[in-house]
């Protein structure tokens, strides 16, 4: 009896343990699944002492801007851009509400644990691959960075399939200038263009490039938080220079009607592209040394050259880049981008939805609008640093049609 007695307690305990072991494991999974979402909330926030005042007089000019900023990494989250958000920086409903034209959405695919600003070496795959895998992304993607980037630029031709005709993808001048006219009689419709953050995507093959090309990406940066075959990265342990794929793989843009992004690459990586360049090159986001010297930062020496090219300089918004959280750091950055390039380079590159705090987001361009006339900027300039000065660079490099 005792026996059975002591069976009956070991059998119970045994179904106590497994039971435990079932809610602790599925625990486990619905965290898993469930931590993208919660990290984004996290990190991409807007913070900061705004909301900032917008005169009557910015209201009414912001209406007539056509506004481009030239980096958002939202195509990385699994949010559905068609719905208004009540976290992150980027969705349709937002864009249009603060007139924001056109949004280069730029495709992240792999990333170091600890993004630091230097010295970083090529990274293990695990950081993204870790949000592709909960986000259920195609299991092409769980191993491929090529099948991310082009899993990203469908997503965001889907967005424009099911918007009915409220959202485009940019991808030729025919097709901008067909959009801008359309948008004239109708304010209610956005767009955007696909950028790529890395060649690591290529995975070494050129024709990799084409393929990308084929799937809607019109803006290309050879580097990110490290080193890749293409060249050094500012981030990196090399400091490098172009490589001879990564002068293949420029030469090769340039043909297609790519427009170079030299965002995140390393100073020398800059002369050697400014080097062969025959076309206006970007720096889709990034601050400048002369108001925060960050290793990922312009230097002045390069915001000149650029200035030169006929490119454009994208201003990004939050603290890393501009040393400070509120919208006075980012209209001084723009400022001395102006005194020393001209106004013809500045433009906007927020790094909106990419894992940082904003002092505003996409639905309050109207704030930036009225603090640039707050600042004394003119009417004229701020038209140039709002949109014109991208739309001249995308006139010059997009493919005809």
């Amino acid at each position: 009896m005792f026996k059975k007695i002591s069976e009956t307690f070991l059998d119970s305990r045994r179904r106590k343990i497994l039971s435990l072991l079932f809610l602790g494991t599925l625990f486990l999974v619905v965290l898993f699944f469930a931590l993208p979402n919660i990290v984004a909330r996290s990190v991409n926030r807007v913070h900061g002492p705004g909301p900032y005042p917008v005169t009557p007089n910015a209201k009414e000019m912001h209406k007539d801007l056509v506004i481009i900023d030239l980096h958002a990494d939202s195509l990385l989250w699994d949010r559905d851009l068609l719905i208004r958000s009540q976290y992150g920086h980027v969705d349709l409903p937002r864009m249009i509400e603060g007139n924001l034209a056109l949004q280069a959405f730029t495709i992240v695919t792999k990333v170091p644990m600890k993004r630091a600003f230097s010295g970083n070496e090529i990274p293990a795959d695990v950081t993204i691959k870790a949000l592709v895998m909960a986000q259920r992304w195609p299991r092409a993607t769980w191993t491929s960075l090529h099948a991310r980037a082009l899993y990203q630029a469908r997503r965001l031709h889907d967005l424009e399939k099911r918007s009915k005709g409220q959202f485009r993808v940019i991808k030729s001048q025919e097709e901008l200038t067909k959009y801008l006219k359309e948008r004239k009689e109708n304010p209610k419709l956005a767009a955007g263009f696909l950028g790529i953050e890395g060649g690591h995507c290529l995975e070494g093959k050129l024709e990799n490039l084409d393929e990308l090309f084929n799937a809607g990406v019109r803006m290309f940066a050879p580097t990110h938080f490290f080193d890749s075959e293409l060249g050094g990265s500012a981030h990196g342990n090399t400091l490098s220079g172009l490589t001879e794929f990564g002068r293949a793989v420029i030469k090769r843009m340039e043909a297609l009607g790519m427009v170079v992004d030299v965002a995140h690459a390393s100073p020398q990586l800059i002369d050697d592209i400014l080097a062969m360049a025959t076309k206006p090159i970007f720096v889709s986001h990034t601050g400048v040394k002369g108001t925060h010297d960050s290793p990922r930062n312009l230097s002045d020496k390069h915001i000149k050259e650029i200035a030169k090219g006929g490119g454009v300089v994208g201003i990004a918004f939050f603290k890393s880049a501009t040393g400070g959280v509120d919208m006075d750091s980012v209209v001084k950055a723009m400022d001395h981008c102006r005194n020393i390039g001209g106004i013809d380079c500045v433009a906007l590159g927020s790094d909106f939805d990419g894992s940082v705090a904003m002092p505003f987001d996409s639905s309050q361009m109207d704030q930036l609008t009225s603090a640039l006339l707050e600042k004394g900027w003119s009417q004229s300039d701020i038209k140039k640093t709002m949109g014109e000065n991208v739309l001249r660079v995308l006139e010059k490099t997009f493919p005809k049609n």
